[in-house]
């Protein structure tokens, strides 16, 4: 099974974003969904998770702007990424963890926001 993100690109500073993230067939056991980013030099960051319960979880600096989502019957994940700032800019991961303990990546996608 692979995930697939998309929906990155060049923005401006304020500008909004919409991150999708499909996966190819069904992972047995998922319990939890989420977008991570990654700037060189750093390690990779939550951005936002989601359970199966539809509980979610900011990072903090993301709180009221981005807003994580899921449709399980089309296998998506996405992120709307609102009043986007320089320093939102990144490459951004979809992960799906599982009950087992496994997670799986996409490949990543890139965000950049000019000032």
């Amino acid at each position: 099974v692979q995930l697939q993100a998309s929906g990155g690109g060049l923005v401006q500073a304020g500008g909004s974003l919409r991150l999708s993230c499909v996966a190819s067939g069904k992972i047995s056991g998922v319990n939890r969904r989420g977008w991570y980013r990654q700037v060189p030099g750093r390690e990779r960051e939550m951005v936002a998770t989601i359970l199966n319960n539809g509980l979610t979880n900011y990072e903090d600096s993301v709180k009221g702007r981005f807003t994580i989502s899921r449709d399980i019957a089309k296998n998506t994940v996405y992120l709307q990424m609102n009043s986007l700032k320089p320093e939102d800019t990144a490459v951004y991961f979809c992960n799906q963890k599982t009950v087992y303990e496994r997670e799986y990546w996409g490949q990543g996608t890139q965000v950049t926001v000019s000032s």
